[in-house]
């Protein structure tokens, strides 16, 4: 979906696609052209294809849950798509609140509850459907340290600013004084989700790991640079 949003699909197509998952509707599915139409038909044939494994393996309906993410998470991405159009240069905290529902994240600790939970609630979905603190610090880490290591090669693409030059435009701080900081806020990341483990939540054990893992699993392959995009050198080797 991220590649749809940043390299295959115009302006207008975004919006209509926007749209489509927005009202999650098939009904005019012709309206899209048909690279477009391929993805959100994935999107849509997969997202049914959970819901139908969770009531089959679970007893519970999850549709309503997966929709609205996929929604959050697409109106996330028009956002940023509308800014490269704009050439907008978002405040940290802007760009920050934005990114960390259009990188994915959120959706994916969704599936990791619908996997690693025997007894699903709704309590708890309506909990995590709200990003709680501890999803928000995750993505938030993948979201940094993804950065902290592709933001060089972006900038020099003309891709969208990422929290580095967003600092750095705010501040007035230089590249080196901005990455320092953007690595103070992994930091405060890390430290709101270790006491968000300590909390009581409406949910079990396993769910609160695999938040924890997610942002376990970032530091690891960023550690050396984009070893998700470039997985050789040292990050293979870890």
């Amino acid at each position: 979906m991220d590649d749809v949003y940043d390299v295959f699909g115009t302006l207008e197509e975004l919006e209509i696609l926007t749209d489509f998952v927005d009202r999650w509707d098939i009904s005019e599915i012709g309206r899209l052209p048909p690279a477009i139409r391929t993805c959100y038909l994935a999107m849509y044939d997969i997202s049914n294809d959970i819901n139908q494994w969770t009531i089959k393996e679970r007893g519970f309906s999850v549709i309503p849950y997966i929709h609205k993410m996929w929604a959050d998470q697409t109106k996330a991405l028009l956002k940023e798509a509308k800014w490269y159009h704009a050439r907008h240069k978002p405040r940290l905290q802007e760009y920050l609140k934005t990114s960390v529902t259009s990188i994915g994240g959120l959706l994916m600790m969704l599936c990791c509850y619908l996997l690693t939970t025997n007894k699903i609630t709704k309590e708890a979905l309506d909990f995590i459907s709200e990003y709680p603190s501890i999803m928000f610090c995750s993505t938030a880490v993948v979201r940094l340290n993804n950065d902290l290591a592709t933001s060089s090669d972006e900038m020099e693409r003309g891709d969208n600013y990422k929290s580095i030059q967003c600092y750095m435009n705010e501040s007035a701080a230089c590249e080196e004084a901005a990455r320092q900081h953007v690595k103070g806020l992994v930091w405060e990341m890390w430290k709101n989700m270790n006491r968000d483990v300590c909390k009581s939540y409406p949910i079990t054990g396993p769910f609160l790991n695999a938040c924890l893992n997610l942002a376990r699993a970032a530091q690891c392959f960023y550690q050396y640079g984009d070893g998700h995009g470039v997985p050789g050198g040292k990050t293979k080797n870890t």
